[in-house]
């Protein structure tokens, strides 16, 4: 079958026409892969930069962690889902066995291995998954659609690891990509009041502006124009770090209100120093980080605002590309792009 296989510790990837075929053991699932996103991440997997090394990969490996598709084959003692059933898949392989799997932590398992970098990934024609990870789809969403629930599941998490604190408030996101515009879009939807977005990437601004937010170059000034909206609050109430820019920190703790909350998503490549006693001890910020979804609401949460209709992805998706077509997917990331879906089977209506 088709694959794009990470092989070695260096710069690139191959697209293996003949991989083998995977196999299903017992309480696994096999997948025809429908869709499968093309994430920043896997940018930087290709390019193996400091972020990606962090990861630890099991290589070699084939990428990809934002699949959906239709399970195929079931193997022994597999009782949750079924042939036929559609599926998006969890990235993060909990043990189910250590201390934060058994206390309803598994989000952040002390054994966990991630899709696409541990264990074989879905930018293949099949994958074989632990049935655990496989979440059925509601019938009135897409394949294509279930392959954008990891990343945006990422900004849901964010949102109620804040406690939901831009409800009724202001909103500050640092960066615009694809997880970026949907705390955008969530945000709104639960009720911010106002929403400003900071990107330096003119087409990613634009989309931000289309969804109603106020949008600030990282050059502007972001702390002054947070401290005038918040008025007698004095700054945001919440600020969510996307782009993983070392120096937008700084910025957001700075823009928040005191008792304010800052939730971090973005990975940074160094270390980011933070003055403890000015804005965690004096200003009273809470500083959260965000890693993955939360197993299993955030699946729950968000399968029924999209079943609902009131939440929609679909606009997310600006490319379509086949699987030979990885290396231009990379490219477009840093252009004109939003979300680049690769199609290891081809596109066809059951996958739209």
């Amino acid at each position: 079958m088709e694959a794009i296989v990470k092989r070695h510790a260096e710069k690139g990837v191959d697209f293996d026409t003949d991989y083998a075929e995977p196999t299903v053991g017992d309480g696994e699932v096999l997948i025809e892969v429908a869709a499968a996103s093309v994430c920043g991440t896997d940018r930087e997997l290709h390019d193996w930069t400091l972020s990606a090394q962090a990861f630890n990969l099991n290589l070699p490996v084939v990428l990809g962690h934002e699949v959906a598709g239709t399970i195929i084959e079931i193997g022994k003692d597999t009782k949750s889902v079924k042939v036929g059933d559609r599926v998006a898949m969890e990235s993060h392989v909990p043990c189910y066995q250590c201390y934060q799997c058994r206390v309803g932590d598994a989000h952040n398992c002390a054994n966990m291995l991630i899709l696409g970098m541990h264990i074989n990934g879905g930018f293949a024609q099949r994958l074989s998954v632990p049935e655990s990870i496989a979440v059925c789809l509601p019938d009135s969403v897409s394949l294509e659609v279930g392959s954008l629930m990891e990343s945006a599941g990422v900004a849901w998490t964010a949102l109620a690891r804040s406690n939901f604190a831009g409800v009724g408030g202001t909103v500050l996101v640092s960066g615009c990509g694809p997880v970026g515009l949907v705390a955008i879009q969530l945000s709104l939807l639960l009720g911010a009041t106002h929403v400003v977005a900071v990107e330096p990437n003119p087409y990613r601004r634009a989309i931000a502006e289309s969804l109603g937010a106020t949008v600030l170059d990282p050059s502007d000034d972001v702390v002054g124009y947070c401290r005038s909206i918040g008025g007698r609050r004095g700054g945001v109430d919440v600020a969510f770090e996307v782009s993983a820019a070392p120096s937008a920190l700084p910025t957001l703790l700075n823009a928040v209100r005191r008792e304010g909350d800052v939730v971090t998503i973005g990975h940074p490549s160094r270390e980011v120093p933070i003055d403890i006693a000015t804005f965690i001890n004096k200003k009273g910020i809470t500083l959260r980080g965000v890693f993955g979804r939360r197993l299993w609401s955030t699946w729950e949460d968000l399968g029924q605002l999209l079943e609902s209709g009131r939440l929609d992805l679909s606009w997310l998706i600006t490319h379509r590309l086949s699987l030979g077509d990885f290396d231009e997917a990379i490219d477009l990331l840093t252009g004109k792009a939003n979300k680049v879906v690769l199609y290891p089977n081809g596109v066809d209506r059951g996958s739209r």
